[in-house]
């Protein structure tokens, strides 16, 4: 039994909207059938696979059926995150897709899943990706309503990300893997209220997605950083081979 994870795949089974990245980047050229492929050899029906958002660009969930479908497909057991790209996806009807996709997908918000003997917690997240200008390493330049703007969000990520923590204690759990979409930092920072709760709940693992396209792979924290594992998880990044957590 074992616990792999991987992010960003951008599904358009319905849809054709995609990034301009997806479109022109090679290692985006028939992305489904890669990943399908590496599951297949890689993931047994016993293992689990944790998706760490952005699973779709359908605009609702009758537009994201048929990627979902794809997922469910995956051998394995599939926990999905919530990705800045996933509009089908409210958090107020995490329980509804639930329901709808019991026994086929789990989805990961406000509440924790069960692996051995670890509780994975997990959250979108967010970071303050700018505007912030910078020039030959020095910023000048900052944009401060886009920085508060910011900052709620992740006081309200924050906030869910501790209940699914808080649950997870409450029904016996002491040790955790935890995911996010969005990185737990961003070029400038070196912590964050993420990486602040990793360290309270002594979480063994960070791991995160959404920094994709080379240009974009050492945005945030990668390795062990104040005895927590971090990991980016993008599928590009990983060239469609999941990430064996555990």
């Amino acid at each position: 039994m074992s616990l792999y994870a991987i992010g960003d795949l951008h599904l358009h089974f319905q849809s054709e909207l995609r990034a301009p990245g997806q479109l022109n980047n090679p290692a985006w050229e028939n992305h489904e059938e890669t990943l399908r492929q590496n599951c297949l050899k890689m993931i047994k029906p016993t293992d689990t696979l944790v998706l760490a958002g952005d699973h779709s660009w359908g605009k609702n969930l009758s537009l994201c059926e048929k990627d979902l479908e794809y997922i469910c497909a995956l051998p394995g057991r599939k926990i999905l995150l919530r990705g800045n790209h996933d509009m089908f996806w409210d958090a107020k009807k995490t329980d509804a897709l639930n329901e709808r996709y019991k026994d086929r997908l789990f989805f990961l918000q406000n509440n924790f899943a069960s692996y051995d003997t670890y509780a994975l917690v997990g959250t979108k997240g967010f970071t303050f990706e700018g505007p912030f200008y910078m020039r030959q390493g020095r910023i000048v330049g900052w944009d401060t309503d886009a920085e508060e703007h910011a900052k709620k969000l992740v006081e309200r990520e924050e906030e869910r990300l501790e209940a699914s923590f808080e649950a997870a204690c409450r029904a016996g759990y002491s040790r955790f893997i935890m995911f996010l979409h969005y990185p737990p930092t961003n070029v400038l920072e070196t912590s964050s209220p993420f990486t602040r709760l990793a360290e309270k709940y002594k979480a063994e693992q960070v791991i995160y997605a959404h920094c994709h396209g080379a240009t974009r792979f050492h945005d945030s924290l990668t390795g062990r950083y104040r005895g927590v594992k971090y990991s980016l998880v993008s599928g590009d990044y990983l060239r469609w081979k999941p990430l064996k957590v555990l």
